[in-house]
């Protein structure tokens, strides 16, 4: 029998909480996602909080710039295996998870920095398919790659991608604006809008890929009608008809960036606007206010 984990939090998880250090884990932490609705097993390759962006509403504390550090896969499938254990044989669901949300939706690449940035990502990404599959989580349990897609120019990144495509996984890629002044603000990156839309494509070629989108309002301000436009526009380029949809969300959780000031969330209403005009474009929207 897999080695059952045993450092749990005292209390419940939440969506609003998404502490990495949950579980008292390196490599592997529970959330509570509003988006895929329920837990979330999420695989951290950034613990040292390195991100090759900055993200204005990002809630990692401590962000610092940089990649993932060397990653120890022989740890990070012993924490693995044995967290899965927990969740599937143990009580951990009865413990820390509310009624109703006790099941596990993924197990998502995600964490406190751009998990693609890990040298051994393919590697990471091989071995997470492999036991999602020695579990026999099914298609019930989806493999995802949360990411700003910055990094497709890379053969290694692209051989990650292309494994998850193949087991049947998902990438959601970070397109919050469609200007280089929407992007900079944003992102915290000097970044042309094709750049994105190319990688966008590309990665979408190699497994079925979501858009994902925060909005909110800066210093009191909705996104503008400019912005909208151009945010649709990187999404045209990118390819419509390639792309599975796009996940819109907003501020739920406070960021812990200097840039927190500035953020204050949309109404449902307002998102759902928003949604509304990007659905015109073809494309399924999912709205998290």
């Amino acid at each position: 029998m897999t080695e059952k984990t045993t450092n749990f939090p005292s209390g419940r998880i939440s969506v609003g909480n998404h502490d990495r250090d949950l579980a008292g884990l390196t490599y592997v932490y529970p959330v509570l996602s509003r988006r895929a609705g329920g837990v979330s097993v999420g695989i951290n390759l950034n613990p040292n909080n390195a991100c090759n962006w900055h993200c204005a509403y990002c809630q990692v504390p401590n962000l610092v710039r940089g990649t993932a550090p060397a990653i120890d896969l022989v740890r990070l499938e012993a924490e693995l295996r044995g967290f899965l254990a927990d969740l599937l044989e143990g009580d951990w669901m009865a413990q820390f998870v509310p009624e109703g949300l006790r099941v596990i939706r993924d197990l998502a690449f995600s964490g406190n920095g751009e998990p693609t940035s890990a040298e051994v990502f393919p590697e990471a990404v091989a071995l997470v398919v492999r036991i999602h599959k020695e579990f026999g989580l099914g298609d019930a349990v989806k493999l995802r790659l949360i990411t700003n897609g910055s990094l497709l120019g890379r053969a290694r990144v692209r051989q990650g991608i292309r494994l998850l495509g193949e087991a049947d996984g998902e990438v959601w890629f970070k397109v919050d604006g469609g200007t280089l002044d929407d992007i900079e603000r944003i992102n915290g990156v000097r970044l042309e809008p094709a750049s994105i839309a190319r990688n966008l494509a590309r990665c979408a070629r190699l497994c079925t890929t979501w858009v994902q989108t925060c909005m909110f309002r800066w210093d009191g301000k909705a996104p503008s009608e400019e912005a909208l436009a151009a945010y649709g526009a990187l999404l045209e380029d990118a390819g419509i008809d390639r792309l599975a949809g796009v996940l819109l969300y907003g501020v739920a959780r406070p960021s812990m960036q200097p840039e927190a000031t500035h953020l204050n969330p949309l109404t449902a209403d307002e998102l759902e606007a928003i949604a509304e005009r990007i659905r015109k474009k073809g494309l399924t929207v999912r709205v998290s206010p």
